[in-house]
């Protein structure tokens, strides 16, 4: 695995918009590799920003937590400037659809899959509930956790539009995300980071 491995971070602004309503946000977009080769999470907003920080590098892929506008809305046109596959979770394909019509993801993003880069493993971990197919990625190396909106500095992603449900995204924390070792970083899909260990107390219990 590669030494420089690391975590970068990209944040771009644009807008949100499901059942009716349209929000200005602003996303974080993950980098996760070296010096030689990136896998991107999440397509949010701007693709040209995105491969402005990419700065050359191969992407191995554009993996995407979940299907929501925000988050997918410059796959496609990542994809093309890249050449990187786009990875969804099968559930997530009304969604996905909604966005973008005429172009299907590259490729599924599955409970228990194992991605690599720089030679360092990503661990796909399903954990619905902001949507059903909304997904984290782990990586025991960074001792860090891509959660997109299921796990917030504060709690829990929201879960009050179509797609979601309270109970799911609580027993997903639970069950997937607060099971990782307390120092593990969380680094989420909107705002600052926090830790496992400061998230076990924000979240209901069972």
């Amino acid at each position: 695995m590669s030494p420089a491995a690391r975590a970068e971070r990209v944040v771009t602004s644009g807008t949100f918009s499901l059942d009716g309503e349209t929000f200005d946000v602003d996303n974080n977009v993950w980098l996760i590799g070296d010096d030689e080769e990136v896998l991107i999470v999440d397509a949010a907003h701007d693709a040209g920003a995105i491969t402005a920080a990419v700065a050359g590098r191969r992407v191995t892929a554009i993996a995407c937590t979940h299907g929501h506008d925000d988050h997918t809305g410059a796959a496609a046109d990542l994809a093309e400037a890249t050449g990187a596959p786009v990875l969804l979770h099968p559930a997530e394909r009304e969604l996905w659809e909604a966005v973008h019509p005429d172009r299907e993801p590259d490729a599924e993003l599955t409970d228990g899959m194992l991605l690599t880069v720089a030679g360092v493993d990503v661990q796909v971990l399903h954990t619905p509930g902001h949507s059903w197919g909304s997904c984290s990625l782990y990586v025991p190396f960074l001792d860090a956790v891509f959660t997109g909106d299921t796990l917030f500095h504060g709690g829990p992603g929201a879960t009050g539009r179509s797609y979601s449900d309270a109970p799911t995204i609580a027993a997903s924390i639970r069950g997937r995300l607060l099971t990782l070792p307390g120092g593990t970083v969380v680094h989420t899909g909107h705002g600052q980071d926090t830790t496992i260990a400061a998230e076990r107390a924000n979240t209901p219990a069972a």
